[in-house]
């Protein structure tokens, strides 16, 4: 997804949050299976995600040809980690939360000033269950929050529609979707 958006014409940062972290001391790449990796990423200290994020932004901002405006996006575990972010970070321009779910905390609701538009699939039910809760929270603060379901698609949609044995609701939803996020970007 970063090749893909770069090709937008944005600059598109990556950080691996497991610098470092692997057991030989590399980063998500060294772990001995996704698995591994993945448990890894759970058990990151949320404080130690805020800073990565921070000094990913802060290094991005530095780029050149960068425009000083910046904007987070993630996918499941780290579109949960997005909407997050944004309750810590008030330097953004918009976020982008794709199948991710919001706060827990009530508090953190309160801290968000930066739009967040978020990307759903519809038979994520699970995600989908935590929509609601975050629509009133941001309503009820008059913040901005728009969050679009794509009928049908699954979880993960942006990756599983381009498999070549894609359904073809995760297609459209991929596509759909990317169109939004183009479109999104370019206003900022």
């Amino acid at each position: 997804m970063a090749d893909q958006i770069a090709a937008m014409g944005y600059i598109v940062l990556a950080p691996d949050l497991l610098s470092g972290k692997a057991p030989d001391g590399g980063g998500t790449s060294a772990f001995k299976n996704s698995d591994a990796a993945r448990t890894a990423l759970y058990a990151l200290d949320p404080d130690q995600i805020t800073k990565g994020l921070q000094a990913t932004m802060a290094y991005g901002k530095q780029i050149d040809a960068a425009n000083a405006k910046v904007a987070v996006i993630g996918f499941c575990w780290g579109g949960s980690q997005t909407f997050r972010f944004v309750s810590n970070e008030d330097q953004l321009a918009a976020a982008f939360v794709c199948y991710g779910t919001g706060p827990k905390n009530e508090e953190a609701y309160k801290t968000i000033k930066t739009p967040v538009y978020g990307f759903y699939g519809g038979n994520d039910n699970r995600v989908n269950a935590t929509i609601e809760k975050s629509q009133k929270a941001m309503e009820g603060l008059n913040k901005v929050y728009i969050p679009v379901i794509y009928e049908g698609a699954g979880h993960g949609f942006f990756r599983a529609g381009e498999a070549d044995d894609a359904s073809e609701a995760n297609k459209k939803a991929r596509k759909e979707g990317l169109e939004r996020l183009e479109k999104l970007l370019s206003t900022l």
